[in-house]
């Protein structure tokens, strides 16, 4: 358990590889018959990606040593193309790796574009009206400048390498805290309404093993790791576990002062209004109430 630090960060990189899965999720309303498909897509696709980057794992260090990868200074599949067939080959396979990034940068931004959208129409991030728009062209074009804006912050804000490393590490954590979360709210529906109609159910196996997953991504990464030092010096192992959680705290902050402590001072509450925006968009909008009422 001591040197489990290094595995949970490893870990961490490993479901970053796999968020496609949750990408995909985001989005099943664009998708007929999204239940169906979900049952289909989802052991299938998982199964198919696990199989394919265990095999091209198995192929990496069959051509090179841990050593020779991490100090060749470039990625492992133009490394491995350069080594087994070589200088052509590298340069076709970082095409093919550029490609891949380029697919996984559009699926990301597609989804998180809905995922924006869909908190502007809860009414629980500013301006609501304007980021739960469809316009002009009848798209989450709002939603998308709300991605565009942190992304072009880390982009040209922070230095490649390092930086890259410690974000997704980051990025990371706070999704383990989430997901806690998630598996504790599913259990607490098994126990309290065990008749619920479900158009799915696991088996009690999985959310227990996703349960233990979270709670080892949660208590690792504070574990000294061999030598006292992370995947990303000099930044100290135990920091980006420490800006996850202010991160959420920071949410927490949001919402106490927006929902509780504001309508406090000012003697009123929050009454929640739809509204019907012009391209048939509707939102929630909190409008001040008569608290005596």
């Amino acid at each position: 358990m001591r040197n489990s630090g290094p595995y949970s960060t490893a870990l961490f990189k490993v479901l970053n590889s796999y968020v496609g899965w949750s990408n995909a999720a985001y989005v099943l309303n664009e998708v007929r018959r999204p239940v169906h498909t979900l049952k289909i897509a989802g052991p299938l696709g998982l199964g198919i990606c696990g199989v394919l980057y265990l095999l091209a794992n198995v192929a990496y260090f069959a051509a090179a040593t841990p050593k020779e990868i991490s100090e060749s200074g470039i990625t492992v599949a133009s490394y491995f193309a350069l080594k087994v067939f070589g200088r052509t080959a590298q340069r076709v396979i970082s095409v093919f790796v550029a490609l891949s990034a380029l697919g996984n940068v559009l699926t990301v931004t597609f989804a998180q574009s809905r995922v924006n959208q869909e908190l502007a129409k809860e009414g629980v991030i500013p301006f609501p009206r304007f980021w739960a728009s469809n316009w002009p062209v009848g798209s989450p074009s709002a939603g998308l400048l709300l991605h565009f804006i942190p992304s072009l912050i880390v982009i040209v804000a922070f230095p490649a390498g390092t930086a890259y490393i410690f974000i997704l590490d980051v990025e990371g954590y706070p999704g383990a805290v989430i997901n806690l979360f998630v598996v504790v709210g599913l259990f607490i529906l098994r126990w309290k309404a065990p008749h619920l109609h479900r158009p799915f159910k696991p088996w009690l196996v999985v959310p227990l093993f996703y349960l233990a997953g979270q709670c080892f991504l949660l208590v690792a990464p504070f574990l000294r790791p061999p030598g006292g030092k992370g995947d990303t010096p000099p930044i100290p192992y135990w920091v980006y576990p420490i800006v996850g959680i202010a991160i959420l705290l920071g949410g927490v902050v949001y919402w106490a002062v927006w929902r509780v402590l504001i309508p406090y001072v000012g003697g009123f509450e929050w009454v929640e209004k739809k509204e019907t925006l012009s391209d048939g968009t509707v939102y929630t909008k909190f409008v001040k109430g008569d608290k005596s009422l």
